[in-house]
């Protein structure tokens, strides 16, 4: 892979349009960006750096001043590499670490009614996620298509997930499964 996810999420908004940092922040705030991404408030401009670096993204002009916002624009060879990252992101399903594996792994620690408790729990809070997207995705309409699939696919995610806590904080383990 060419570029970090990281260095794709910054360089992909760039592509869609030029942008400073904070623009960058603003975006990445507003569509809830770090929920999946590893895209931190510090690591914009050190990531901004490195793709100037690499020849990635470029400014057409210095700023007048010091204190002037530097708009990054993407060059050709950034919209080659991006394009090449992003095929293979979407291509290879990969494992992803999923710490709440970890905790079912662990089960025999807990007893039935902590794990009941704990996965009503969870359906709770991934029910008022499912709400905060959707609020998140309405607020901003209209999305470009990027934005639109990740919003899709996020909440088609959630809501596997919904369906998955709900019947299992309702129905008992029959050892079925």
């Amino acid at each position: 892979m060419e570029l970090t996810p990281a260095e794709l999420t910054v360089l992909g908004l760039i592509i869609e349009r030029a942008r400073h940092g904070y623009d960058l922040e603003q975006v990445i705030e507003q569509r809830g960006i770090r929920q999946w991404s590893d895209v931190g408030f510090s690591s914009i401009y050190y990531l901004l750096a490195k793709l100037e670096k690499r020849g990635l993204v470029h400014v057409p002009e210095a700023p007048a001043a010091p204190k002037s916002r530097r708009v990054y624009h993407a060059t050709a060879q950034g919209r080659e590499a991006a394009a090449r990252t992003a095929l293979a992101l979407i291509e290879e399903p990969r494992p992803v670490p999923h710490p709440f594996l970890v905790g079912i792994a662990n089960l025999p620690l807990l007893s039935d009614q902590e794990y009941a408790q704990a996965l009503r729990t969870r359906l709770a809070r991934v029910e008022a996620r499912i709400d905060a997207v959707q609020v998140a995705q309405q607020a901003q309409a209209p999305l470009p298509r990027p934005a639109r699939e990740v919003f899709s696919y996020s909440l088609s995610l959630l809501e596997a997930e919904r369906q998955w806590l709900a019947a299992r904080a309702q129905v008992p383990d029959d050892g079925q499964d």
